[in-house]
């Protein structure tokens, strides 16, 4: 039984998981456009080069390797917060690929003051791409549904298909489990990455609220609440409160 879970995992994160890092743009205009782009970032024109990314990026691309060179722009730019964004983007599509980590690492370190940090299982749930545990939990799924179907159709296999299908079916309610931790993770939770150099987090949705604490470029908070134009985050020191909407970009957690 263990064996055969081993075995199968093996095979399922191995069709499951890609290459990791897309290829750029490159059809027609927007090829062209993202080699400008890289042209710009390389003679050290970091703020034409993010307008040029951002130009395809507006367009409906979305690749890893488009966030990733905007990230190094906005970066060069001395945008730390917008850096992030568009690192975790490009993390979100290409989970393992080492240069997004390094330079995600690189500028999360950057950041002075109160942030947030992802946990071990956040980490680790973000460790794949959720088309990888869809496909992960569909493919364990789908596997078990053979092995039971063939069972019937093969008695005389029947012991060495019921140890696979043991086995698929361990697999789907484990990958369907962190499937749905993934999404609740990604999709329930948003982050507000802050934009501005510094930006003044209050005791209430007012101008005119206390300080609570101040939040730099870069800062990573969760959000809690809503309220016209304010958020309310909070850090990893169990500290909340107040800021407005224009000073975050907002992003689901990843």
């Amino acid at each position: 039984m263990r064996s055969s879970f081993h075995a199968l995992l093996v095979l399922l994160i191995s069709l499951a998981a890609g290459d990791g890092f897309a290829t750029p743009p490159t059809t027609g205009d927007m090829a062209a456009q993202f080699d400008t782009a890289n042209k710009l970032y390389e003679q050290g024109r970091f703020a034409e080069a993010v307008v040029a990314y951002e130009t395809i990026r507006k367009s409906g691309v979305a690749s890893p390797a488009l966030y990733f060179n905007l990230g190094n722009a906005l970066f060069k730019s001395a945008q730390i917060g917008r850096a992030l964004v568009a690192y975790r983007e490009a993390e979100q599509l290409a989970p393992r690929d080492p240069d997004v980590r390094a330079n995600l690492q690189f500028a999360r370190n950057q950041v002075q003051g109160p942030t947030r940090r992802a946990g071990r299982v956040e980490r680790w749930l973000a460790s794949l791409s959720l088309n990888e545990w869809t496909a992960l939990a569909a493919g364990s799924l789908w596997l078990t549904c053979v092995s039971l179907a063939a069972i019937q159709l093969r008695p005389r296999l029947a012991q060495s298909l019921r140890n696979l299908s043991a086995a698929s079916g361990v697999a789907m309610v484990i990958f369907g489990a962190c499937l749905g931790l993934a999404l609740t993770n990604r999709v329930g939770t948003e982050s507000a990455i802050v934009t501005a150099r510094e930006v003044t987090v209050r005791n209430g949705p007012l101008d005119e609220s206390p300080s609570a604490f101040t939040a730099h470029d870069g800062a990573e908070l969760r959000v809690l609440d809503r309220k016209d134009d304010w958020l309310q985050v909070t850090d990893d020191n169990r500290r909340s409160g107040w800021l407005k909407h224009s000073e975050v970009a907002l992003l689901k957690t990843s």
